[in-house]
């Protein structure tokens, strides 16, 4: 009765298992087609009403080729600009063309992020430039001073690495003025609080919360758009903060966000863990770059929905060149928490690979008895 399904079955599961999946919630097992839809979210009615998310459209450059002009590809230009990886043109304007110079500005996020390095807009090249990620240029001049980035293989620090010399307790304090209203001051300060924590478990630096903003060490304050700095935000699921290198002391949220501190009250789709994002930045503002070690807290994107709190020996080796070590900190001890967190990381992946391999091959037998 319905040829379509008899002569094209593969075709048909292909199509049905992506949407499936999608539904499911789980990626499908077909890279090609992977990377994340963000423009099918909807703004909740508590995100201000934002009718758009940042880099939504750079799902449509998926598979572009060397050498072919595809329109809107000098935004994707732009980009990789903003994050250090392609120098501006003589005339400051990019244009469509996929050519030599923008093949290996990719390749070299590619190589910086971890990523499979093919000069390629492949899967999972798109799926990581359209997550939503700190401000912090990757690689090149960076804040008001003129500092850069200098990066090892791993971790990463700014141009002759500075750091905190001042005092062996800082100071921190939020903003009286630009806060959020959907968190009450009591959960934003319990996240920052054990953000900070975290860094002082490792060095010989302990922080202090202050109720006087301008003469704190460290200030943070949730902004929007152009807040005067020189770093505007832009929206929904684009650049999720900032901060600057020591000892500027500024770090900032965007307002736009929505922002969660518990993922079973908060139920938006787009929601930001703010705790992943201040420890996080909290890193910057001690002197880390960003790494090119995935699983790293200094790692610079954060999905929807995802959780990056706990310090990998990556970012434990990287502070610690700058500060020393913490004498209460137990190097062993640490290895076996982040083998324990690898281990469950590796558990989980591979149960949900088999779930996934289960649900195909439920399904291509349900299609061909069908």
């Amino acid at each position: 009765m319905f040829p379509f399904f008899r002569y094209y079955p593969s075709f048909f599961f292909l199509f049905f298992f992506n949407l499936l999946s999608s539904v499911f919630l789980f990626s499908p097992v077909f890279p090609a087609t992977t990377f994340p839809d963000f423009s099918t979210l909807t703004p909740d009615n508590n995100n201000n009403n934002h009718d758009y998310y940042a880099w939504r459209g750079f799902a449509r450059f998926l598979d572009a080729g060397k050498g072919t002009e595809v329109n809107g590809i000098s935004e994707l230009k732009k980009y990789l600009n903003r994050f250090g990886y392609l120098p501006l043109p003589p005339q400051n304007n990019f244009s469509d063309i996929f050519d030599d110079q923008f093949v290996s500005a990719l390749s070299l996020y590619q190589n910086r992020l971890g990523l499979s390095v093919t000069g390629k807009l492949d899967s999972e090249t798109i799926a990581t430039i359209m997550s939503p990620r700190c401000g912090i240029s990757d690689l090149t001049k960076f804040n008001n001073n003129g500092s850069t980035i200098h990066s090892t293989r791993r971790y990463a620090f700014f141009n002759g690495q500075p750091r905190w010399i001042r005092a062996s307790t800082l100071t921190y304090a939020l903003s009286p003025d630009y806060t959020i209203d959907y968190l009450t001051p009591s959960e934003i300060r319990k996240v920052v609080r054990r953000s900070f924590s975290r860094w002082s478990a490792v060095i010989p630096l302990n922080f202090t919360e202050s109720s006087d903003y301008d003469s704190s060490d460290i200030r943070i304050g949730f902004y929007r758009g152009d807040h005067g700095d020189g770093e505007a935000f832009d929206g929904v699921l684009g650049v999720l903060a900032h901060a600057f290198s020591p000892e500027n002391g500024r770090l900032h949220l965007d307002a736009a966000e929505r922002w969660a501190v518990d993922f079973e009250k908060e139920k938006s789709k787009v929601a930001v863990d703010l705790e992943s994002v201040v420890t996080h930045e909290i890193g910057h503002v001690l002197g880390l770059a960003h790494s090119a070690v995935k699983e790293s807290v200094m790692y610079p994107s954060l999905s929807p929905r995802g959780k990056k709190v706990d310090l990998r020996i990556d970012d434990v080796e990287g502070i610690q060149v700058l500060y020393g070590t913490n004498p209460n900190f137990k190097l062993e001890s640490f290895l076996e928490s982040e083998k324990s967190m690898n281990n469950n990381g590796s558990s989980s992946s591979s149960s949900n690979n088999n779930s996934k391999l289960l649900f195909l091959l439920f399904f291509y037998l349900l299609i061909m008895i069908w």
